[in-house]
This record gives structure tokens, C-alpha cells and sequence, in this order.
């Protein structure tokens, strides 16, 4: 069995296509493609595809990770050749390389990601630094997800505005599953409207 490794991007036109249908919409593109997909095992057999971390609905992405499995080997280049016909509108594979089958799940392995948030130039607060300086400054910050509270800021790695462009904030959050921090409620700590802004993933980091 073949473990390989997609490095993609989700544009506009999946923006608002969810985890469970990007599912799906990978599955088909894999079967178009030809590609022998691996099944797991039991009652409900399933094919062998792993998202590294659900993207929000309506945020796009410029590096996505996803990882398959093959029942024959096949070299990058064909695997790639092979998909590339097969894609929908708005994905980009970016690299596909092979893994080691023995490799931890690829959802246990984020740790954080960073976002672009571009904020429309006529909401953006003209206080934005001083904001930004009062929310870092605090000893905490509770919001509450699911009827449940928890503190945002452990969550903050790292939050600034960006050198070259005022409109953009620059965001390192904790992406653990059981650690999440969610650029929508940093917009809302700073009293930012999700409306008015655009949000695209920049990248996930994984554990060295």
C-alpha cells in the first residue's frame, strides 16, 4: 500500500464547500482519475483519504495537505499527471510527494496555521494597532464555542499587521484538535464583523 501526500491550494470557487463535500469531491477526482484508491477495513469499508484540518466555510486556502493511499505504487509524476485532468475549478496541487505508510496521521501532526485576513478598507477600525495591543495585553480573553468557554489568547501565537499593507492582519493560531484557535473570533475580540473581511489560510504547521 502507497501512502502518498497531496500539497494543494482551495480557491474561490470551494470557498464555500465544506470538509464532508470536499471529501466527496476528492474521492470523485481520484476515481476520474484512475487512481487505485485503498479501502479500509470492516462492515463500511471506506477509501483511505485524510484531510489535515478543516478549512472553515468561506475562508480559501494556499497550502492545504491531504494524504491517500494507493493499492499499487505509482510514481509521483503519473499520480500527478493523473489527478491534474481529473480536478474541479479552484483546486491547485502545488507537490505531491511520497510518505512512509508508518507515519502518524497527518491530522495529529498540525500544530498551528497561519491566515491572511484582508479587512474591506472602509471597516477597517483606525484605532487597529491600539487594538490589537489591548487584546495581546490582556491576561485573558473567554469566548465561549459550543456552549462551552474557553481562553483565546494561549491560542494567539502570533498576531500582527502586516509591514506593507495596513488592510491585512497576519495571524499564527494553535490548530491541535483539542487547541483551536479560530481567526473569526480574533475578529470578533478586536470588534471586527467576519462580513468584513476576507480570510485565506496560508499555511499549516506541522510537528518537526
Amino acid at each position: 500500500m502507497q501512502r502518498i501526500r497531496l500539497v494543494y491550494s482551495k480557491g474561490d470557487e470551494l470557498k464555500y464547500t465544506g470538509n464532508l463535500d470536499m471529501h466527496k469531491v476528492w474521492e470523485r477526482s481520484f476515481r476520474r482519475a484512475g487512481l487505485p484508491l485503498a479501502y479500509s477495513q470492516g462492515f463500511h469499508p471506506q477509501p483511505k483519504i485524510h484531510q489535515a484540518c478543516p478549512l472553515p466555510l468561506g475562508f480559501t486556502s494556499e497550502e492545504d495537505l491531504l494524504d491517500f493511499w494507493l493499492d499499487s505504487d505509482l510514481t509521483e509524476p503519473d499520480s500527478r499527471e493523473k489527478l491534474e485532468k481529473a480536478l474541479q475549478p479552484g483546486i491547485t496541487i502545488l507537490e505531491i510527494r511520497i510518505v512512509p505508510p508508518e507515519e502518524k496521521p497527518l491530522q495529529t501532526q498540525v500544530i498551528s496555521a497561519t491566515y491572511e485576513v484582508v479587512i474591506n478598507d472602509e471597516h477597517r477600525p483606525a484605532d487597529l494597532e491600539e487594538l490589537l495591543d489591548t487584546l495581546l495585553n490582556k491576561n485573558t480573553c473567554v469566548r465561549e464555542r459550543r456552549g462551552k468557554q474557553y481562553d483565546l489568547l494561549p491560542l494567539i501565537e502570533s498576531l500582527k499587521i502586516d509591514e506593507c499593507n495596513p488592510n491585512i492582519l497576519e495571524m499564527t493560531l494553535a490548530a491541535r484538535p483539542s487547541a483551536t484557535g479560530r481567526p473569526e473570533e480574533v475578529l470578533d475580540a478586536l470588534g471586527i464583523a467576519l462580513q468584513d473581511a476576507t480570510i485565506s489560510r496560508k499555511k499549516l504547521l506541522l510537528v518537526k
